[in-house]
């Protein structure tokens, strides 16, 4: 693929993750193909790459639209992300490096004055997310499992925009920063009795909440008939 090819195809999937391009969206090749000036045949390739990794839902004679949210998928990277950052957390208690430990407190620092800062609402909460991504990165760096955490990076479509909608929800950052406070405590005093029930909360609890559905019912995945 080419340098441009690959450099539209990031940009596509930022204005997805973002929520730029909504779920539901028509995505027009004749559309794309003019505001890159490029011809529709690569725009085609683009968008069939992008289709493979879930980004879009391609619909032969119908068109593209951005793909709604799987609930399902959700779940099941959540159900994951669950059971491997107990294990992680637990590996690192209370064996973290001093180094590590002050990298994950710097981190909950930064996310405190995101939360604390005049930013609009919008900026406060994307710049939250990128460090929400980095504490849980730095653990998984931490106990050498990087290939995890790139791996499961490549089926966060829908897990991603899952989550940054619920971080909408009224004081959620706060209880957010909240837990990553909880489960560095745990890790640095060795509390692994905790961490269950801590890691699960975090992770998993807003999958049984009524709210995502609540309020953007609109790009939810329908079931099929």
């Amino acid at each position: 693929m080419s340098h441009k090819k690959k450099e539209i195809m990031e940009k596509l999937k930022k204005a997805i993750l973002s929520l730029e391009l909504k779920p539901g969206t028509i995505v027009s090749e004749t559309s794309l193909a003019e505001k890159f000036n490029l011809s529709r045949t690569p725009i085609r390739d683009i968008l069939k790459r992008l289709s493979l990794q879930g980004y879009i839902d391609i619909y032969p004679k119908k068109g593209n639209i951005v793909s709604y949210i799987d609930l399902e998928s959700v779940e099941q990277i959540t159900y994951l992300r669950s059971t491997l950052e107990k294990e992680i957390i637990k590996d690192l208690s209370p064996n973290i490096p001093i180094a590590g430990l002050h990298k994950l407190r710097d981190i909950l620092a930064m996310q405190k004055e995101c939360i604390e800062s005049n930013d609009e609402n919008q900026d406060k909460l994307d710049r939250f997310m990128v460090l929400d991504d980095a504490f849980h990165k730095t653990l998984f760096e931490l106990a050498g499992r990087d290939f995890l955490w790139d791996l499961i990076q490549q089926f966060n479509v829908h897990y991603m925009r899952y989550r940054k909608l619920h971080a909408f929800k009224e004081d959620k950052l706060t209880k957010l920063l909240q837990e990553h406070g909880e489960i560095l405590d745990c890790i640095a005093l060795g509390q692994k009795e905790k961490i269950d029930d801590l890691v699960y909360h975090h992770i998993r609890a807003d999958i049984n909440s009524p709210y995502f559905r609540e309020n953007f019912m609109e790009y939810i995945k329908k079931p099929p008939n």
